[in-house]
């Protein structure tokens, strides 16, 4: 099971070249149940890479791409009549699958934005008062451009939280980009990724009994206290308005008991907790006006944090 899911790893290199850390990230959301919010800058392959791991996996798929004209029931679905007798009926939106790429979701306002949020909390939608329950697994795999690109409008911070990680996909070293071109020069389509070799290896019966697996590692009180410590030090940090809530704190938790097992490990450590700590904590802490002015960053101080936090031996 285990191996299968890491093939995951090697199907998506066949098409990604560059972006391990995001790949890794996906496949802990999909252990955890949780959900991804990727940011780069345009043309970092963020769209691509999901839908290279949705052709690795044997699941539903749909994708949404959100703009400034996007309304809240062009994603969960709404009320239509349909035949002669004029009866009301709910036609499902695409956010009834369990792979949904919201592309670009920082292009449209907060008004479509929230129509996600009962969905990637509670795993299902309210419509004309009745609750519709969204098939398992169910991950949001979201991308955004930087918030000072034009057209952006800032994801408030009660949907930022319920993303479980937050990965940055940088622009490729040079060998990267140079492995990249080669592909496309050996007529690499983006838009093919079947064409590319990519195959589904894994399935919904393989997500879920890995779900199960990593709720069985075991997490010594000594590494829960060290996640304890460290949402308590960004609370306490000076330059910070908003620190990790015990939300983020269990967030962490859960990334890092997927971690260990993806990495043959039954028990948790302090390396697999700061080894995901800034993808799960730093989209939930928010700087102080002035630390802002001074030209703070927050990954800056939740480095600052996890390094007055004694680690546990």
């Amino acid at each position: 099971m285990r191996e299968r899911l890491t093939a995951v790893r090697t199907e998506v290199a066949k098409a990604v070249v560059g972006q391990d850390a995001a790949v890794s990230g996906l496949l802990v959301a999909l252990l955890c149940g949780g959900h991804v919010l990727m940011e780069g800058v345009p043309g970092t392959a963020k769209t691509l890479l999901v839908r290279t791991l949705a052709a690795s996996l044997e699941v539903d798929t749909a994708r949404v791409q959100f703009t400034p004209d996007l309304m809240p029931g062009d994603i969960t679905g709404s009320m239509v009549i349909e035949g002669n007798q004029g009866a009301l009926a709910f036609r499902e939106g695409p956010v009834f699958t369990n792979l949904l790429l919201a592309d670009e979701i920082n292009r449209t306002p907060p008004k479509t934005q929230s129509a996600l949020l009962e969905a990637m909390e509670e795993g299902q939608v309210s419509v004309d008062g009745v609750s519709r329950a969204l098939p398992t697994p169910f991950l949001v795999a979201a991308t955004q451009n930087p918030v000072e690109y034009e057209g952006t409008y800032p994801l408030p911070e009660a949907q930022l939280d319920r993303f479980l990680l937050k990965v940055v996909l940088p622009v490729p070293d040079r060998p990267a980009e140079l492995e990249i071109l080669r592909r496309h020069a050996e007529g690499f389509d983006p838009r093919d990724v079947a064409g590319a070799g990519v195959r589904a290896v894994a399935g919904a019966a393989d997500i879920e009994a890995g779900r199960r697996a990593v709720r069985a590692v075991q997490v010594a009180p000594e590494v829960a206290g060290y996640i304890v410590d460290i949402a308590r030090a960004t609370r306490e940090s000076p330059s910070l308005s908003l620190g990790v809530s015990p939300r983020g704190a269990t967030a962490l938790m859960r990334a890092a008991r997927a971690w260990a097992w993806l990495n043959g490990r039954d028990f948790t450590t302090p390396d697999d907790v700061k080894a995901l700590a800034h993808a799960t904590l730093v989209h939930r802490l928010g700087l102080r006006p002035e630390a802002e002015l001074e030209g703070v960053e927050v990954a800056q101080v939740l480095s600052a944090a996890l390094g007055s936090v004694p680690v546990p031996r």
